[in-house]
């Protein structure tokens, strides 16, 4: 081989050296996405305790108009619970969730309304969600019937706040819930 073949070669090895580095180095300066969690959803998600909350968001016309809550409620305990979700100006709604199972705050279950939405669609209000002794504060997406899959779940103004939602109208019962298989399932989407 001539020193000129040996140039070329050394040339083309260095060029697919350069390739290789800017393509294997992108993983390892960014992050993998897959490594993350996150709500690929218009809802948030939230762990209490042993209940699971998948898909929530709140469907309002406006900021002092009743909300209702749809979403996902996964049970992973062994025993009944009730979650309570506290909104803003004293609004309150509470959800049972059977034990080992899983409801579904969509058209086929009773409504979970919260007297006002606390702030207008587009934004974020702060819920308080409990059951038992177990607590926390989460930022909730405000959405109003602009997108047709929304405009379905909008309370009326005169609609009452609803002290619970039916457990019997729960959707599908079974012996252990899989949150993880449901979660794109969620809320009917």
């Amino acid at each position: 081989m001539n020193t000129v073949q040996r140039g070329k070669l050394a040339i083309a090895a260095a060029a697919i050296g350069v390739g290789l580095l800017s393509v294997t180095g992108c993983g390892f300066v960014n992050a993998q996405q897959t490594s993350h969690q996150y709500s690929a959803s218009d809802g948030v998600r939230a762990d209490l305790g042993k209940l699971q909350l998948r898909n929530m968001l709140i469907v309002a016309s406006g900021e002092k108009e009743p909300g209702r809550v749809i979403g996902a409620v996964f049970n992973q305990s062994s025993s009944d619970a009730t979650l309570t979700l506290s909104g803003a100006n004293g609004a309150q709604t509470e959800i049972p969730v059977k034990a080992m199972s899983e409801t579904y705050l969509n058209d086929t279950a009773d409504a979970a309304i919260l007297s006002t939405a606390g702030v207008i669609p587009g934004g974020l209000t702060p819920v308080t969600i409990r059951s038992g002794s177990d607590s926390a504060t989460i930022n909730v997406p405000v959405v109003d019937g602009t997108l047709p899959e929304y405009a379905k779940y909008l309370p009326s103004p005169s609609a009452t706040p609803s002290g619970s939602a039916t457990p019997g109208a729960t959707g599908t019962e079974t012996s252990s819930a899989s949150p993880s298989a449901s979660t794109s399932t969620a809320a009917g989407h």
